[in-house]
């Protein structure tokens, strides 16, 4: 993340390459309104190479990106900042008057808590003036993908009762994991139990004595040293394709949790800094229509797959 406060040099990585130039800028200028950026780029005060480029210039790898200090903008107090805003925007996947889905982005939370002020659900209400929106159901900070908010209290109460049964509802995720996957399409089906270790934090592992937990993992695409694959949730216990993954010896790439250190860290050193891990498909029916969803993979997951397969 760039300070916007004072000249910065940035390098492009292989995370960021042939990205945009404008959605570069976006993801490292937290806090500045999109019609700033553009302002900026016009005027020939973002520079890459040393030389002007126009908003869809896609930066390559080693490009030198040259960003002026720019003057924050204020904001009345427990007013969610502009580039928070605008990123929600640009993530509707379908709306109806019973409901809405967003393809959430990695590393926004799902609400406010602990550190957190402002999540998709104060930044939806904010956008919408609209208190009646309610979270469906939730999504880990880190993991991106389809997200269900519901538009009246009628229409929340019959879909908590669709995701609560694991019935009539398909969940279909997309993962990158550690390592090549062994024998193809597998069912794991491994009881999880919740615990809670010294200093509050919590995990979930194996264990008999859990819950029942399901899920079916199909690999799509292979990688000298990860996997693409695609995973069915059957159930809907928490952190459950995670803690499956890494039982199978195989973590979701970039999962702090449960992961790979030693991959994780490598990943981050070349530019790569979020966990892989996306709900890319949901289907249900709801008052006897039928629904069935798709959040595309986003630019930095496949600037990934891309660096993996030369890698």
């Amino acid at each position: 993340m760039t300070n916007p406060q004072q000249v910065q040099i940035l390098t492009i990585t292989a995370r960021h390459h042939d990205q945009r130039l404008d959605n570069f800028l976006l993801s490292q200028l937290k806090g500045v309104p999109k019609s700033r950026i553009y302002k900026l780029l016009r005027s020939g005060q973002i520079r890459v190479n040393k030389g002007r480029k126009k908003p869809n210039y896609r930066v390559q790898l080693d490009d030198q990106v040259r960003i002026p200090p720019i003057r924050m903008e204020e904001r009345k107090p427990g007013e969610a900042p502009a580039f928070l805003l605008d990123k929600l925007k640009d993530c509707l996947l379908f709306e109806d008057e019973h409901l809405l889905v967003l393809n959430k982005p990695a590393g926004l939370a799902v609400h406010s808590g602990s550190n957190i002020q402002f999540g998709v659900i104060e930044l939806l209400r904010q956008l919408r003036a609209n208190g009646d929106l309610e979270l469906v159901h939730r999504l880990d900070r880190d993991t991106s993908g389809c997200l269900v908010i519901a538009k009246s209290r009628l229409a929340l109460n019959e879909l908590h009762k669709l995701f609560r049964a694991d019935e009539g509802l398909q969940k279909i995720y997309r993962a990158i994991l550690v390592g090549r996957w062994q024998g193809g399409e597998k069912i794991i089906d491994a009881p999880l139990l919740k615990n809670t270790l010294q200093g509050g934090e919590r995990m979930v592992m194996v264990d008999g004595a859990g819950k029942s937990a399901k899920s079916l993992f199909n690999p799509l695409d292979y990688y000298p040293a990860a996997t693409l694959a695609e995973i069915t949730l059957f159930t809907g216990r928490t952190h459950q394709i995670r803690v499956h993954a890494a039982h199978q010896g195989h973590p979701v790439a970039g999962d702090k949790k449960y992961g790979d250190e030693a991959f994780n860290k490598q990943l981050k050193q070349q530019g790569f800094k979020r966990m892989y891990l996306h709900a890319y498909r949901l289907s249900f029916t709801l008052n006897q229509q039928a629904y069935d969803i798709i959040a595309p993979l986003d630019n930095d997951w496949k600037a990934l797959q891309q660096h993996l397969a030369h890698d």
